[in-house]
């Protein structure tokens, strides 16, 4: 009788096929004609989306059309939170796989519309607080030419230390997950704090920018599509002041902006930065100084030498009357 072997092969299973891979996930394949969703693998292996983010993707992209994807509707659906889940949406929103469009319906009401994208599109990177890169922590050096500060010996107090320069912390928005940390940079004059700050989001508007800060944050009254941030504001305050100082009136400008838009508006700060850029008037045309008028002086008083009554002239003499007379009535 043959020997049995302690470690035996063990028996195959007929479903699973057999693979050269001695550990890791074996797939077990079966076709599926119909009730199937297909996938990209740039989004189930996606390096930086979250495991909720890809799972949310995933069963977002197996709906029908007009399928509710609000907030809500998901977190009934599933037992992740709202916070989760208000989270993953906005991970899908950053890499491009749902954009989400408030849209004005036939009634006149704003909607809320979902994009689900199968193929990731380009999000340009807006710099704010929270995509901004972390700002590195500069450290004043000391000039070359300023001798080093004499040292003590080793048994004093401590070292004599120059006067640090002085610095201004530049101020950041409210605290945010996420958001950067901006350290003290040295200022060598305060010249030029006033000025607008393209990039920070909490710059001020110059004093002359006033009524395009007011003009631009109004106009979410005519659209309420063109909500902007206070950051887009301040940043499109400039072109609209270099309208007023082309002679166009706030008129002139809020229907400029507000006239034939699109009905899908992606991106407003965009639009009108690119209607302010692009449809600038040219400055109004002097208009031309009317001819002055010759300045004359009035002749003298006369008397007329046939009838003694005053009329204005040059030289003594007839007046009108006695010149177109008849020369018998003059004698007469």
């Amino acid at each position: 009788m043959a020997e049995k072997k302690p470690n035996p092969a063990p028996r195959r299973i007929h479903e699973v096929r057999r693979t050269d891979t001695p550990s890791g996930v074996t797939h077990v394949r079966a076709q599926q004609p119909d009730r199937f969703t297909v996938v990209g693998n740039h989004l189930l292996q996606h390096p930086a989306l979250s495991l909720t983010a890809i799972g949310l993707a995933a069963h977002i992209l197996s709906l029908p059309e007009g399928a509710p994807v609000d907030i809500r509707s998901l977190a009934e659906r599933f037992p992740e939170g709202r916070d989760r889940i208000a989270f993953a949406l906005r991970e899908l929103e950053t890499h491009g796989y749902l954009r989400r469009v408030r849209e004005r319906t036939e009634s006149g009401r704003i909607a809320t519309r979902t994009y689900a994208h199968h193929l990731p599109v380009h999000v340009p990177a807006v710099p704010g607080p929270a995509t901004a890169p972390r700002a590195r922590r500069q450290v004043p050096r000391p000039s070359r030419d300023v001798q080093a500060p004499p040292q003590e010996d080793d048994r004093g107090a401590g070292r004599a230390e120059p006067a640090p320069p002085e610095m201004t912390t530049v101020p950041s928005a409210p605290s945010a997950p996420g958001a950067p940390v901006v350290a003290a940079t040295p200022t060598a004059s305060p010249a030029g704090a006033d000025q607008l700050d393209p990039s920070g989001a909490d710059a001020t508007p110059r004093p002359r920018d006033d009524k395009a800060v007011a003009l631009l944050a109004g106009l979410r009254r005519a659209d309420a599509r063109l909500t902007l941030s206070r950051r887009d504001v301040y940043r499109l305050a400039p072109a609209v002041t270099a309208w007023f100082d082309v002679g166009a009136g706030a008129s002139i400008v809020i229907h400029t902006l507000t006239s034939g838009l699109p009905a899908v508006l992606e991106s407003p700060a965009a639009l009108l930065a690119y209607r302010l850029r692009n449809q600038l008037p040219p400055p109004l045309p002097t208009p031309p100084t009317p001819p002055a008028r010759p300045t004359t002086t009035p002749h003298s008083m006369r008397n007329c030498d046939g009838c003694d009554r005053g009329f204005r002239a040059a030289e003594p003499g007839l007046c009108r009357d006695c010149r177109s007379a008849p020369a018998g009535v003059y004698a007469a």
